[in-house]
């Protein structure tokens, strides 16, 4: 689990790779991605956009921005969190996620909230001992 506070946000992941909607001999590999996003500042705020850097094994980067998360933009008062759970594919059995919400406050100020990198990793990703 990995977790990142900014500006009294709280971020927390939990990354879990989904064997049942992987194909490792067509180098697809996918991981569901489960985040708590909790309001622990006084002022009343809401997730707006979402960006997303994504890097493989190979090095090779997505960039994700778009409106809110999972089709919602929430809203959390002080005290309050909103979790959801989402997926990325991959083309090598390892990688690395991070990133921002950009989130307003309810008198318009907006401010940017860091998601914490996380990793994903695959039974399938080759282990070395050093």
């Amino acid at each position: 689990m990995y977790s990142q506070t900014t500006h009294s946000i709280q971020v927390t992941v939990e990354p879990t790779y989904l064997d049942d909607q992987s194909s490792p001999d067509e180098d697809h590999y996918v991981w569901a991605y489960s985040i708590r996003i909790e309001n622990q500042g006084p002022k009343i705020v809401q997730l707006k956009n979402r960006y997303w850097h994504i890097t493989d094994a190979r090095g090779l980067i997505q960039e994700v921005r778009g409106p809110g998360v999972i089709g919602e933009q929430p809203v959390l008062k002080p005290g309050e969190s909103f979790e959801y759970t989402s997926g990325t594919p991959l083309a090598t059995p390892s990688g690395i996620m991070l990133g921002t919400y950009e989130m307003t406050t309810d008198d318009g100020e907006l401010f940017d909230v860091d998601v914490p990198a996380f990793s994903l990793d695959s039974p399938f990703q080759p282990r070395s001992l050093h």
